[in-house]
């Protein structure tokens, strides 16, 4: 079974080219030009045993907002087309990653409805040069293309790298457990039969 995308979206805005693989582990590359958010993704990639190079050129000279969206989007695209129908899959995932003294709870479900709850009170105002609320963004936009039910609890942090890289790599844990093939499984997991 293929369970790869890759996926190119082209604005005024951006430009951004997404290849993921969630049987990896696989090349990790990512160059958004945004330092802290390439730290971020490959921690991502990483913790989740996936495959995933990213390149994105984003009118940075704005700010980092259509960036770090645009980037949701792509992800959220490329987890659907990776999933395909769901068949097999565990569907759910949680992890709790600590980094020092951050804390972090990420749960999901490919569910097919999106919903982001994101409890997240960040240490600092500022990450990586850019606001940190703009990690919501990207979020809100995995969650809409990807259909995908996410809960992002950062449960202590003091130290904002710490607070948002527990957060991503707990993220790529949890989506890593959910995507996993259960062979125990005949078809989707769910009452209805489908998952969209």
């Amino acid at each position: 079974m293929n369970r790869q995308a890759n996926i190119k979206r082209t604005t005024r805005e951006t430009d951004i080219h997404v290849q993921f693989d969630l049987d990896g582990p696989g090349l990790v590359r990512v160059s958004t030009g945004l330092p802290f958010c390439d730290h971020m993704l490959e921690a991502f990639a990483r913790h989740g045993n996936f495959g995933l190079e990213a390149a994105a050129r984003g009118d940075l000279e704005v700010d980092a907002h259509h960036t770090l969206e645009d980037l949701g989007l792509v992800l959220g695209d490329a987890l659907r087309e990776a999933v395909g129908d769901k068949a097999g899959i565990a569907r759910f995932g949680t992890a709790y990653v600590p980094m020092d003294e951050a804390l972090a709870r990420v749960c999901l479900d490919l569910s097919g409805r999106p919903c982001l709850a994101y409890r997240l009170d960040s240490p600092a105002v500022e990450v990586g040069g850019f606001h940190s609320r703009l990690f919501r963004e990207f979020f809100q936009a995995f969650v809409n293309r990807g259909g995908v039910t996410l809960h992002i609890d950062l449960l202590a942090g003091e130290e904002v790298h710490h607070a948002f890289e527990a957060v991503f790599k707990a993220f790529g844990r949890a989506l890593d457990q959910a995507t996993r093939l259960d062979p125990r499984s005949t078809g989707v997991l769910s009452t209805k039969g489908v998952l969209d």
